[in-house]
């Protein structure tokens, strides 16, 4: 206990005495001086262990909102929703190791009297720190493939639901549209910066959950509905795939805790924002469910057969927006990795910064172009890059890190109060490890790239217009 509170002492201290990346002044970084007369630092500075869980929160449930029905027409309604619980119980603990594995990182850094000032750590800092290069590469190669997938998968879901708006444009021309708006995102500095975002976000997805619950049981269930899922594996894995995908924010957690004033506070918030995930998740996909049935299996955005009428628009824009942030969290790491590369990382000029910034978002475009399957890319990036960037590698890496009874006893961390033995803490990462490498992996990574190479097939790279109505023939 001695050596956890030493540890959590002297990550407050350097906290509180170093300035953070985006340059704010340490006055305005110290919660108990954070003025709440000040609008810039009530709307801009936000470092709180609530900035977190509204981060963590966002996070977790943009586009793949309107997905989640289409993968219960895949899996049925009850493995629909035991999945749901069961990756995101996971998906916390894994988030909760990648805490650990910071804080711990951090400590064993300060003890070297690191600074981390104009500096943000990021996952493979922290795999390099305690494992070594190889663990390093393996992180970022993970997180930047993930990263740059989940950004365009935003890109894919804002062009699929503005159509449902305003379908005078393809979809193709709206995400050209739309990839130009999201490039704004290079003038955030840093995820300390995104506290009125995540708390608009928010809010607009618990819109969008509960206007889908609410009109999917107002619409009542379409003429001879049927649910027949589960009907092939390839759909059942497919869309449990997307499940484990919709749980799987972690690629971001450490810049998180990072932005934090007391990050060894995060420790549950991950867990608690599971929680909040789950009201909204659990009833809007079976309602959707419920009402529409087999006909979601070809309409991977729900929104597609939900009534038009103006509540259904207002939860489209605010989709759109909550994507536009989400696609800014995705993002945000990607241009760390790409300051550091080329030794712009620690330039306080905002303007330099987001104009070195923009080659990023040039293949996140170009990629959503190509590939604008809304649901199959789900799936496949939660199968290829989601099972092992948020399961399977936090939990061998802290099986490795820890060891050796010298690090078990010298941790800044020890095992949570709920699971209080180091034995079981290893027994419970090998069973994520074997679990998610076959079930999520293996049979999830062949059924969503079959689903996808159909979907490939059926529609072509660079498709116009994916899942559009046919055009109303002309009246004569």
């Amino acid at each position: 206990m001695l050596a956890q509170k030493q540890a959590e002492e002297a990550i407050v201290f350097n906290n509180e005495t170093t300035t953070e990346h985006d340059g704010t002044k340490d006055e305005e970084k110290l919660p108990e001086n954070h003025s709440i007369f000040s609008v810039k630092n009530l709307l801009w500075h936000g470092g709180s262990a609530w900035d977190a869980w509204f981060s963590c929160s966002s996070n977790q449930v943009a586009q793949v909102l309107l997905t989640l029905p289409y993968s219960f027409s895949q899996l049925g309604m009850l493995s629909g929703i035991i999945l749901q619980i069961f990756y995101g119980l996971i998906g916390s603990w894994t988030a909760y190791l990648i805490s650990v594995l910071y804080i711990e990182y951090r400590t064993r850094k300060e003890k070297e009297n690191v600074n981390f000032k104009n500096h943000v750590i990021q996952w493979f800092e922290v795999l390099d720190g305690l494992l070594g290069p190889y663990w390093k590469a393996v992180g970022l190669a993970f997180n930047c493939t993930f990263l740059l997938f989940g950004s365009v998968i935003q890109l894919i879901g804002c062009a699929s639901n503005i159509y449902y708006v305003n379908d005078r444009l393809d979809k193709r021309t709206w995400t050209y549209i739309f990839g130009a708006c999201c490039a704004t995102t290079v003038f955030i500095p840093s995820f300390h910066n995104y506290r009125i975002w995540s708390f608009l976000g928010l809010g607009m997805t618990t819109y969008t959950a509960w206007y889908m619950t609410i009109a999917s049981i107002h619409h009542g269930q379409v003429e001879g509905v049927q649910h027949s899922a589960p009907t092939k594996l390839v759909l059942y894995f497919t869309g449990a795939t997307n499940i484990l995908y919709t749980f799987g924010g972690h690629a971001v957690t450490v810049e998180i805790m990072h932005a934090m004033w007391k990050p060894q506070k995060f420790k549950y918030i991950y867990l608690i924002a599971t929680l909040y995930v789950f009201t909204l998740t659990l009833p809007s996909a079976s309602a959707v469910y419920w009402a529409f049935g087999d006909q979601l299996l070809n309409h991977s955005n729900a929104f597609s057969l939900l009534p038009k009428n103006a509540w259904r628009d207002a939860a489209v824009i605010l989709m759109l927006i909550h994507q536009f942030i989400t696609f800014g969290f995705a993002c945000t790491p990607l241009y760390f990795v790409w300051e550091k590369v080329i030794g712009m990382h620690d330039t306080k000029s905002m303007c330099l910064r987001a104009l070195v910034r923009l080659p990023v978002v040039i293949p996140i475009w170009f990629l959503a172009i190509i590939f604008p399957f809304f649901g199959p890319i789900n799936s496949a990036v939660g199968a290829l890059l989601v099972s092992f960037t948020v399961y399977i590698v936090p939990s061998l890496a802290h099986i490795l890190v820890f060891r050796k009874a010298s690090a078990r006893e010298n941790a800044a961390e020890k095992p949570p109060k709920f699971l209080p033995s180091w034995t079981a803490m290893y027994c419970l990462n090998i069973f994520i490890v074997v679990w998610v490498f076959v079930v999520g992996f293996g049979f999830g990574g062949w059924a969503s790239m079959t689903n996808f190479v159909r979907q490939v097939d059926t529609f072509g790279l660079f498709a116009k217009c994916y899942q559009c109505k046919p055009p109303t023939p002309p009246k004569h």
